[in-house]
C-alpha cells in the first residue's frame, strides 16, 4: 500500500466494525477495504453502497461477477482481476471463468449475457460512445430498464473501485492468486 492506512489493530467504531465483519466471512481484512481507511470517513459510505449494489442487483450474483471480471479486464486492474477470478470461478468453475476472462464472446454464456458484458466493457472503455441504439440492442436480449441500469451502475462503481485500489497501492492477497504461474500473469493486467 501506498499510503498509510488504519491497521484493523488501530481500527475503532464503525471502521472495526466493517474490518470484523470480513475477519469473521473470510479470515482477514482485505487490502480493498483496508485501503479506504486512508480517508476513514469514505470507508463506510462505500462499503455499504458496495453491498447495497451487489446485494439488490437484480440480475443475481453471478452476473454481477461475470461483469466485475470484464470491467476490471478493461479498466485494466490486476487486483480486482485476481479476485473476482478467483469469487466466480467458485461459483461457474476455474475453466468457465477462463474462457469468459478471455474471450466471453465465445465462453458459452448466453445471449443476454454476453450482451451484458459487452455494454460493461463499453462502459469501462468509453461510456460516451453508447447511444439509445445499444440500450435497444440490450432490450431486445430480454434486459429491462431496471437490469441495464444495475450493469451501468455495477460497472461505473467497479471503475471507481479498481481505479481507486491501483493509484493507492492495494496488492492482491496471496491467496487470491491462482496456483498456475501463467494464468496469473494473464490476470496481471494492470502495472503490478
Amino acid at each position: 500500500m501506498f499510503v498509510k492506512t488504519v491497521e484493523p489493530s488501530e481500527a475503532e467504531g464503525e471502521i472495526a466494525a466493517i474490518y470484523a465483519g470480513e475477519v469473521a466471512s473470510i479470515g482477514r481484512v482485505m487490502q480493498a477495504t483496508q485501503c479506504w481507511s486512508a480517508r476513514p470517513d469514505i470507508l463506510v459510505p462505500v462499503e455499504h453502497l458496495l453491498l447495497q449494489i451487489r446485494d439488490g442487483f437484480s440480475l443475481g450474483l453471478v452476473n454481477f461477477r461475470l461483469i466485475t471480471l470484464i470491467a476490471a479486464k478493461s479498466v485494466p486492474s490486476s487486483y480486482c482481476s485476481h479476485v473476482y477470478f478467483k469469487a466466480l470461478s467458485a461459483m461457474i468453475g476455474r475453466e468457465q471463468t477462463l474462457a469468459v476472462h478471455r474471450d466471453y464472446r465465445n465462453a458459452g454464456l448466453t445471449e443476454q449475457q454476453v450482451a451484458m458484458l459487452a455494454y460493461a466493457e463499453q462502459i469501462t472503455i468509453n461510456a460516451s460512445r453508447i447511444s439509445k441504439d445499444d440500450i435497444e440492442a440490450l432490450r431486445a436480449v430480454g434486459l429491462t430498464d431496471i437490469n441495464i441500469a444495475d450493469i451501468a451502475l455495477a460497472v461505473a462503481f467497479r471503475n471507481f473501485l479498481s481505479r481507486y485500489f491501483d493509484a493507492v497501492g492495494a496488492e492482491v492477497e496471496p491467496d487470491f492468486l491462482d496456483s498456475d504461474l501463467t494464468i496469473r500473469d494473464e490476470l496481471s493486467v494492470g502495472g503490478r
